[in-house]
């Protein structure tokens, strides 16, 4: 859990920090799946708006409490639109506790990167971090000339990380596409989302790769499912976990921004029946009849300043698969032998991962 010894009960900012941590921790209890030790591994995706940017007024210390108490509750967090200003990071890490790592790639030069970085934020005694971290860019082709070009660019690069946690072996790669327009498929986020599934497909078919598990997921800027933004997802042959399928996940709840998908042999059993969904922080925290409290200007807007116009996108996986492994290991015979997943040798198919009590 988070760290509350800095909040003064003296303090009138600090005591409404309490009284809005106590609504969400009662909230998380219930919409949120216990974690446990080795079963399973929460996954979840948020874009935090402009977090780290002080021209929008920046995050005190309300904010970043709630925000480190909705976090606590995953084991791996992918976090999209995290400055370069690394202040805000570095304040919630603090809450959150020393055994709390991130990894965070550099900002995209020029305009279009907007001074982002992608974030993952991972418990340490949960994963472990693989070794591999690097973004993703098109391959480049040569010219009449003999120089390199690229005959396309990603507005932001995706960051693509591998990580361990106990027997599930994974790469995952995080995105914050190229919003533009205001309106379905504009044409730079539409290809942006065609190369992307097609590198790290690719990528994932290679027999070099780090490993055979994939997960994308990220802000995708989907205005609905008939995007082709979206759907390249699934012609990619990526799967949605059935629970955040066609959800919204913008803080008004009209737009399917973000999105969780999956290349991932040992989890094929799973992503019909996992636990998924999001989680609307302002149903508990600077709420709607908060508004007079806080007396900003242009409340709905200001808010998600301090919060965020997207909400955390989740699901738990089942990462023990110890039980279908050795009862593989117990019906192979003589010269048959089997490996764990993730390792150099195939594996034989993996049963259904067991569920925590």
């Amino acid at each position: 859990m988070p760290f509350y010894s800095s909040l003064k009960s003296e303090r009138e900012q600090d005591l409404r920090t309490v009284e809005g941590l106590l609504r969400l921790r009662k909230a998380l209890d219930k919409a949120i799946p216990q974690r446990t030790l080795d079963q399973t591994l929460l996954l979840a995706s948020w874009n935090l708006r402009e977090f780290g940017n002080t021209k929008s007024g920046g995050r005190e210390r309300e904010p970043l409490f709630y925000i480190a108490e909705i976090l606590s509750r995953f084991d791996l967090i992918a976090v999209q639109e995290v400055r370069d200003n690394l202040g805000a990071l570095d304040g919630l890490m603090q809450i959150l506790g020393g055994w709390w790592k991130y990894l965070v790639s550099d900002v995209t030069l020029g305009r279009q990167g907007n001074s982002e970085r992608h974030a993952f934020i991972y418990d340490s005694r949960k994963l472990s971090f693989g070794g591999l971290a690097g973004e993703l860019t098109p391959p480049l082709r040569k010219t009449e000339e003999g120089t390199l070009v690229s005959d396309f660019a990603f507005a932001r690069s995706p960051y693509l990380v591998g990580f361990r946690a106990g027997w599930f072996r994974f790469t995952i790669c995080t995105d914050h596409l190229f919003y533009g327009e205001s309106k379905p498929d504009d044409p730079q986020r539409k290809e942006e989302a065609r190369v992307l599934v097609q590198l790290l497909k690719e990528r994932m078919q290679q027999r070099d790769r780090w490993a055979r598990n994939a997960i994308l997921l990220g802000d995708f800027n989907v205005f609905s499912t008939k995007d082709r933004t979206f759907l390249a997802l699934k012609e990619g042959n990526f799967r949605i976990p059935r629970g955040l399928e066609g959800i919204y996940t913008n803080a008004k709840l009209d737009k399917p921004f973000d999105q969780m998908a999956f290349i991932a042999p040992d989890l094929r059993d799973q992503l019909e029946i996992a636990k998924a969904g999001t989680f609307p922080f302002f149903a508990h925290v600077y709420r709607d009849e908060d508004e007079a409290v806080y007396g900003a200007k242009d409340y709905q807007q200001w808010r998600t300043y301090k919060m965020s116009d997207h909400l955390p996108i989740w699901a738990e996986l089942g990462v023990d698969f110890a039980q279908g492994y050795l009862e593989q290991k117990r019906g192979a015979g003589a010269g048959n032998a089997l490996v764990a997943p993730n390792r150099k040798r195939p594996a034989p198919a993996q049963g259904r991962a067991r569920k925590k009590a």
